[in-house]
């Protein structure tokens, strides 16, 4: 039983979670990528692909062996893996959805013609000048990026102007939108699909840091507040098979989606997931994809956070934790991930990627969480000099 898994840079979702859930259910791994260098310590088969080219992934596959299933957890794969998968007649998402989703301009005009919920919006294609009438304050983001690379909040004119200039510079010959800010606590919902029902796994209660950038400090495990809602944007996109990552606000005026994530929810808060739980998340997610049923989705025990720590200026790390895993016994499980190193260089961006490490912990209430985690962190300082 052979898997086919396109794949960009290493991640560790891939890596701890999807390459040993993989093994477990009795399949080979192929993994196609651009970069195979960078995969020759994942001890599993790699070739080399164009994994941004759909006909490149299925010319591969087509000379190599007869794929069981085909599948990414790349946000930048989604339409080109659904294709490939398509193409042999595996089970897979639908590539008109994996589009849709990860371009933002395309998911508000979806969301808005099928009368989920409307959001000023405008999509700017390379060259195009401000528009006379945008909705201020305003969001300027990517068309399709992410990490909350170059999302940053535009107060006014003169801000939207500078906003917009400088990320073109950065990112010549890429479409950016200017929406209206959306204020309100920032939520997520997860979800399981086997494209005939979709299964709520649970959600969080995102903590960003300060304005006028979009930085996701941490996840607390949290009741949705807006289930249905999300649950009719996602048929409205057709996004009801495999995993989902929603973010969305709860406005004054009712909720409105941020981002659709056609993949499951990232950094260590798939882990975290899986441990709430109490489910080989990472195997039920592939299981659809192999033809099985969604299996148990498991219940939420206790309380969980993930706390990413964030660089607060450039320089040089010169101390950090290391690894940390749960020794048994305690009534808080704590983890600990470093994702820089001693002696690396960080050059503040103010998106994700400043991040130096993520603390998760899983107990039973959200006290003994909370003073788990600052008792670490505490103990536990990242110094950068």
């Amino acid at each position: 039983m052979r898997l086919y898994l396109t794949a960009l840079k290493p991640t560790d979702s891939v890596t701890d979670g999807f390459l040993p859930a993989a093994r477990a259910l009795g399949c080979d791994v192929t993994i196609l990528t651009d970069r195979p260098e960078r995969h020759l310590g994942s001890g599993t088969e790699v070739l080399p692909c164009d994994v941004r080219d759909a006909r490149a992934v299925i010319d591969v596959i087509a000379h190599h062996h007869p794929p069981a299933a085909v599948f990414s957890n790349s946000d930048h794969l989604q339409a080109e893996t659904a294709l490939a998968a398509e193409y042999f007649g595996l089970p897979g998402k639908d590539w008109r959805a994996c589009a849709t989703a990860k371009n933002k301009a395309l998911t508000r005009r979806r969301l808005a013609a099928a009368g989920v919920e409307a959001v000023r919006s405008v999509r700017l294609a390379p060259g195009d000048p401000l528009p006379r009438e945008v909705p201020l304050p305003a969001v300027v983001k990517p068309r399709e990026g992410v990490a909350s690379e170059d999302v940053v909040l535009a107060r006014d004119g003169r801000e939207l102007a500078e906003a917009v200039r400088a990320i073109r510079d950065r990112r010549p010959g890429e479409a950016l939108v200017v929406e209206e800010y959306l204020d309100g606590p920032l939520h997520t919902l997860e979800t399981l699909g086997d494209g005939r029902e979709i299964r709520v796994l649970g959600g969080f209660r995102t903590t960003l840091g300060p304005l006028p950038y979009f930085v996701e400090e941490r996840l607390d495990w949290e009741p949705p507040p807006a289930r249905e809602h999300v649950l009719r944007a996602l048929e409205a996109l057709g996004a009801g098979f495999g995993a989902c990552h929603t973010e969305y606000v709860m406005t004054a005026d009712g909720p409105r989606i941020i981002e659709v994530n056609y993949r499951v929810i990232g950094d260590h808060c798939d882990f975290l997931l899986a441990d709430l739980l109490g489910i080989p998340l990472f195997e039920r997610i592939l299981g659809v994809h192999l033809g099985a049923g969604l299996g148990d989705p498991g219940a939420a025990r206790g309380h969980g956070t993930a706390l990413s720590l964030l660089a607060e200026r450039s320089g040089t790390v010169a101390a950090a934790p290391g690894t940390v895993t749960p020794s048994g016994g305690e009534p808080v499980r704590l983890w600990h991930r470093p994702l820089r190193a001693v002696g690396e260089r960080v050059d503040l961006s103010h998106t994700n990627r400043d991040y130096l490490g993520v603390v998760r912990a899983v107990g039973p209430d959200r006290a003994s969480v909370d003073e788990a985690v600052a008792a670490f962190t505490a103990e536990h300082p990242w110094v950068i000099v």
